[in-house]
């Protein structure tokens, strides 16, 4: 049985990833060229370092602070799920408010959790005043897929500094 609960800022420590299994392997992203998406070969293997984990942390623990969600998906006690969704209204009229993480661990992928989480975030954006879910998502191909299946498109206005820092990412919205 799942559980579904917000999280605490004392509650987000290493800890809490013990049994997260952060693993990922990807063949094709999404690459726009000349102004279209195209499906290109990029295979590797994405696993989280212990940098990774200590700065995954950090931004939760942050989030969190700055008034925002972390909410995450328990099985028998055990973090198999999470979500994040930054406080801070921007984009003028599209009125964004920023999905900065999604992530289900690999041993509990295709249950619906990440569905469920998604749906959650939708929700608490709403009612946090935002118009909009703002995505910037890694291009690879299943990624897409659930963000699309969620009714995700190409956002209207790109925020520059998820550019900046993850120049092949896709940027995404959805309306809440």
């Amino acid at each position: 049985m799942l559980e579904y609960r917000t999280l605490q800022e004392h509650e987000i420590e290493r800890e809490l990833f013990r049994h997260f299994q952060r693993h990922q392997v990807v063949t094709k992203c999404y690459r726009k060229e000349n102004g279209q998406w195209v499906i290109r070969d990029a295979p590797f293997i994405d696993d989280w370092s212990e940098d990774d984990y200590m700065e995954l942390i950090s931004c939760l623990k942050h989030t969190v602070c700055t008034g925002g969600l972390v909410l995450g998906a328990f099985a028998d006690g055990v973090l198999k799920g999470f979500v994040s969704v930054e406080r801070t209204l921007f984009g003028g009229s599209q009125n964004y408010l920023d999905l900065t993480s999604l992530h289900v661990s690999e041993d509990m992928r295709k249950k619906g959790i990440g569905a469920a989480l998604f749906l959650a975030a939708k929700a608490w954006a709403k009612e946090h005043g935002a118009k909009k879910l703002y995505i910037s998502a890694h291009s690879a191909v299943e990624s897409q897929a659930f963000y699309h299946k969620m009714g995700c498109t190409e956002a209207e206005q790109y925020n520059q500094a998820h550019v900046e820092k993850e120049p092949f990412d896709c940027q995404m919205e959805c309306t809440v």
